[in-house]
């Protein structure tokens, strides 16, 4: 299913009035890239790009074409973990989030 520009619209209000629902959504999309889901996560991406920096910022911030970053959020894109490391890094500080990695034993 697409997303419709209202919907797009809403995500956009919704993190400019609620900055947590930004950050919940960063951490959802690296949540689904480690989970395997990267379809999704490229999606998400991709709303939390247009709802914070924009393309434009992003292709200034990264050296890399604004049509380029399109393609590699789009749902064939394959971004190289270079380029997500850019992106993220992007977001996360438009959004003031701090990434902490934290491992887990197993039992």
């Amino acid at each position: 299913m697409a997303v419709t520009r209202r919907f797009k619209r809403t995500v956009s209000d919704r993190i400019r009035r609620d900055p947590a629902f930004g950050r919940a959504l960063l951490d959802e999309a690296a949540n689904l890239f480690l989970n395997g889901e990267p379809d999704t996560a490229r999606a998400t991406l991709r709303e939390l790009v247009n709802a914070t920096v924009g393309f434009e910022q992003l292709a200034r911030a990264s050296g890399k074409p604004a049509k380029s970053l399109h393609r590699m959020l789009s749902s064939s894109g394959n971004p190289s973990m270079d380029n997500l490391a850019v992106i993220f890094g992007a977001i996360r500080r438009e959004l003031g989030v701090d990434i902490r990695v934290r491992t887990i034993r197993a039992a």
